[in-house]
């Protein structure tokens, strides 16, 4: 059997650029669900064309690929902060105007473009709370792999499990697990729980919520199997 997907490996140096992240995304949709990406997955030509014109502009080439490769894949896009379907994106007027593209399951948060970087290629993205909107990552491309990696790892189901991480367990996970190359970013919920970082090995996908003593460890195996090694390598109080 091949060993596999290891998150940090593939995503090594970060994330390069628009064809990468779709590269990428291809392989771990493959490897890490077994259902590739298949045409019909992603939005067509016709309910793109429609947004924009509903808008009154073209979306961002970032934003449009995007949704054209997966927008239409609920269990890579829409578990916990679903990705919005392109009828529904809509121009807030906050922040100069954002162009909201997703939104946290009871609202508590939204995700989006400024309209002042709408004409970028691959421009950045910012994020709504109770505070107000913020930076959250500086391209849209990158956007899409957290995206479909927080979503694959919050789906419902035996392979997902957190635990709120003693500080004296921090050297296992520093130890056995490689950080994902993908820039710090906010938390929604509070500045307590910020940044999030990523850490993988093969089968195994990790986030850390915030940087505090007991933050929140959030996993994923690729099979049972690997969801017991992360519960063993870092022997915490899990949830399930």
């Amino acid at each position: 059997m091949p060993e596999s997907l290891d998150v940090a490996a593939a995503l090594r140096g970060g994330v390069a650029g628009r064809s990468h992240a779709w590269a990428f995304l291809h392989r771990f949709v493959d490897e890490w669900t077994g259902l590739p990406l298949r045409p019909e997955d992603g939005c067509t030509r016709a309910e793109l064309d429609a947004a924009e014109a509903d808008l009154g502009f073209e979306l961002p080439a970032a934003l449009r690929e995007g949704y054209a490769l997966l927008g239409r894949r609920a269990d890579l896009t829409r578990q916990q902060d679903p990705l919005v379907p392109p009828p529904a994106l809509q121009v807030v007027d906050d922040f100069g105007g954002v162009l909201v593209f997703r939104q946290e399951n009871q609202g508590c948060a939204s995700w989006g473009i400024p309209l002042a970087d709408i004409e970028q290629d691959d421009p950045p993205v910012a994020m709504e709370t109770h505070e107000g909107w913020s930076p959250f990552l500086d391209r849209t491309s990158v956007a899409w792999v957290e995206l479909v990696l927080s979503e694959s790892l919050l789906g419902a189901g035996s392979l997902y499990d957190a635990c709120e991480l003693p500080d004296d367990l921090l050297p296992n996970l520093l130890t056995r697990y490689t950080r994902v190359d993908l820039p710090d970013h906010p938390m929604w919920a509070s500045a307590d729980d910020s940044p999030l970082r990523w850490y993988a090995a093969p089968g195994r996908l990790l986030r850390r919520d915030g940087l505090l003593d007991r933050s929140w460890i959030h996993a994923r195996g690729r099979t049972v199997a690997d969801l017991e090694t992360i519960r063993a390598d870092l022997p915490g109080p899990w949830v399930c």
